[in-house]
């Protein structure tokens, strides 16, 4: 069983930066693949970016490709998303998601771990 926290939300500005934390605990996530969606209220949930099990290939939605950046610390059993230039659209809960395959989801119905969520809000 996997456990995953998400940390690093919280309330800017239009083109500032974030950087999201995501630690397991439990077991290892070094061959898992890892993603992050997000969600609005009454919305479904959005893909963003995906993480081969040894960084062996990142995937990112179109509306975030070049702003931002997935990477993984498997010593650390930790995954990042950094987020820069942000815009208000942006403004969602983001969560932590791990799938049972080393290869990673580009959907969020294909993740079968999930954290709780980091709220990340940006006003223009």
């Amino acid at each position: 069983q996997v456990q995953l926290g998400e940390s690093g939300g919280g309330v800017v500005q239009a083109g500032a930066s974030l950087r999201l934390s995501c630690v397991a605990s439990g077991r290892t996530i070094a061959e898992n693949g890892m993603g992050w969606c997000r969600q609005v209220p009454g919305k479904e949930r959005e893909f963003v970016a995906a993480i081969g099990w040894r960084s062996s290939g990142t995937y990112y939605a179109d509306s975030v490709k070049g702003r931002f950046t997935i990477s993984r610390d498997n010593a650390k059993n930790t995954v990042f998303l950094r987020l820069n230039d942000l815009r208000p659209e942006d403004t969602a809960t983001y969560y932590c998601a791990a799938d049972r395959s080393r290869m990673p989801s580009t959907r969020c119905s294909g993740y079968y771990y999930w954290g709780h969520g980091t709220q990340v809000t940006v006003s223009s």
